[in-house]
């Protein structure tokens, strides 16, 4: 039984790209593809050798990515791909196009659909380098879309993180979606019930995560609020806030969870297709505060695990806040929802009734699979 796991591009270190680990530790002996490959930039892939696609050889290809889009769809057809029984893709645009034999199966694991093209102006507006150019390339645009919804066919099944992706997948592409959310590795995080008097916000510091609704909020409240990370917004921020509120710019894995272990809650005011930092802070056995729409409505139990608010505004964010400070929180029931639901060993016993289900016993008995992956991992720190 020959599997291919194929990938969007290996060249940077985000959520998609640590699913797209984990599948690489999970199938042993499958062979691994993308567009283009950067080791000293990426993940690690498990010692898989990595096949690439022509563009590999293109100057600059690796660097500036985003500039080959309109390439990359011819770069993953000619991917020959015959020999494969199984074909598992991990794509938030092209690599769902790779071509299979008869016979074959494939699952693509979608992160989202390809949102340069179905989200344009939120695109643009986030790489400004790019707004200039909105007149020349809106035919090229035009072009890809129908090339992504031809592509988007060829999946035998899509397997959304979340069901605001499965949604999306359905409205865009016509297409049904299982959902298994994402995990953590819930053995980084440490456990306390010991909460010290702030409120933590751990972030890129970007337009749309919408970090100026927490500082008004906070500021009209009076109550600590630190918060971690960088990006465009900090100046405009840290300009609005008052002395209640501390940047602390990019900090250490270690010091972060220490941050999570100790916060009274995280805050999450972003419209996040999934979001790993509110199970992040449940690992840590500490409540959410997020606004109640897209991966959070998966992922939180309202008034358990956390308070959601809406709308997205500062006031209704106060108003969940003073949720928070009247409620007394079980700690260590937020720890196991987080445990029981979003470890790594539950993402893969949901991938591996997925592959039985989906291409029966025989074929998942003949998967060089690493059964390690599967036991239990719910052993936690416990920080005092």
């Amino acid at each position: 039984m020959k599997v291919a796991l194929v990938h969007d591009y290996l060249t940077q270190n985000g959520g998609a790209e640590r699913v797209f680990e984990l599948l690489c530790r999970f199938f042993k002996q499958a062979d691994v593809y993308s567009s283009v490959y950067n080791e000293s930039t990426t993940i690690d892939v498990q010692g898989h050798p990595v096949k690439t696609t022509f563009l590999q050889k293109i100057p600059g290809a690796r660097k500036n990515f985003r500039l080959f889009a309109p390439l990359y769809y011819s770069a993953f057809r000619r991917l020959n791909l015959e020999e494969y029984d199984l074909i598992i893709s991990s794509t938030s645009s092209f690599a769902k196009g790779v071509k299979k034999r008869p016979g074959a199966m494939h699952i693509c694991f979608c992160h989202n659909v390809t949102r340069f093209l179905w989200d344009t102006r939120t695109y643009l507006e986030e790489y400004s380098a790019f707004r200039q150019l909105t007149p020349l390339i809106k035919p090229i645009l035009k072009s890809m879309r129908q090339e992504d919804l031809k592509y988007a066919k060829e999946p035998d099944l899509y397997i959304a993180n979340s069901s605001t992706v499965a949604k999306r997948i359905q409205r865009t592409y016509q297409r049904k979606s299982l959902v298994i959310n994402y995990p953590i590795d819930t053995n980084k995080f440490i456990f306390s019930t010991q909460k010290e008097d702030f409120y933590l916000i751990s972030s890129r510091m970007i337009s749309y995560k919408r970090l100026d609704i927490a500082v008004e909020a906070f500021n009209w409240l009076g109550l600590p609020l630190v918060i971690t990370g960088d990006g465009p917004e900090r100046k405009r921020l840290e300009a609005m806030s008052l002395s209640n509120i501390k940047f602390l710019g990019y900090v250490s894995d270690e010091w972060r969870t220490h941050l999570m272990a100790k916060a009274k809650a995280v805050v999450v005011t972003a419209l996040e297709d999934y979001g790993l930092v509110p199970i992040e802070a449940n690992a840590s056995g500490t409540p959410v505060i997020a606004y109640g729409a897209g991966g959070v409505l998966d992922t939180q139990i309202l008034g358990k695990t956390g308070m959601l608010f809406s709308p997205q505004s500062p006031d209704a964010l106060q108003t969940a806040i003073k949720e928070v400070e009247n409620r007394t929180w079980d700690y260590e029931a937020i720890r196991a929802h987080a445990v029981d639901n979003f470890s790594e060993a539950v993402f893969f016993q949901q991938v591996v009734k997925v592959i039985q289900e989906f291409c029966g016993q025989s074929i998942l008995e003949q998967l060089d699979i690493d059964s390690q992956c599967l036991e239990s991992n719910v052993a936690l720190g416990v920080g005092k």
